[in-house]
């Protein structure tokens, strides 16, 4: 299953990064790059929830990046970067199912493949303050709620 997982990342970091640069239709990329790169793949819901809730969600998700990247403007980060720094902050702040330390550990391999050899560093510090900064507001909501 992990490996079926990792695929489908990698799969919806190519459909955010084609979509930036074409802007059309995200679900016609993300059938396209599935049925391409990643045929044997049965369940491709993961990838589509995956993809749907990034997008959905960029707005916040960037402003998330920017916050926790305050040295890097956005249009800074090269493009491959902010997809793959974009899929793990939806994963860390959103996801139900992926816990914080796997989305990062997935983003950095991404990273080692996709990116240049200072992505996986940058991309690890980027999210591992998303989610300290994550683990202690769920920790103060859960004190005050005592």
């Amino acid at each position: 299953m992990s490996s079926f997982r990792h695929l489908a990342r990698t799969c919806v970091m190519q459909t955010l990064f084609a979509y930036e640069f074409r802007g059309e239709n995200p679900e016609k990329f993300i059938e396209r790059i599935l049925d391409e790169f990643a045929p044997n793949i049965k369940d491709k819901i993961f990838a589509k929830e995956t993809l749907q809730g990034v997008i959905k969600r960029k707005k916040k998700l960037l402003e998330v990046i920017e916050k926790f990247a305050p040295e890097w403007p956005l249009d800074k980060i090269a493009k491959i970067d902010r997809a793959i720094l974009e899929i793990g902050a939806y994963e860390i702040l959103y996801s139900k199912e992926v816990p914080p330390i796997v989305a990062i550990n997935e983003a950095i391999e991404i990273a080692k493949h996709f990116g240049d050899d200072n992505s996986p560093k940058f991309i690890n510090g980027v999210l591992s303050s998303i989610m300290k900064s994550t683990c202690k507001t769920l920790q103060t909501s859960k004190k005050k709620s005592e």
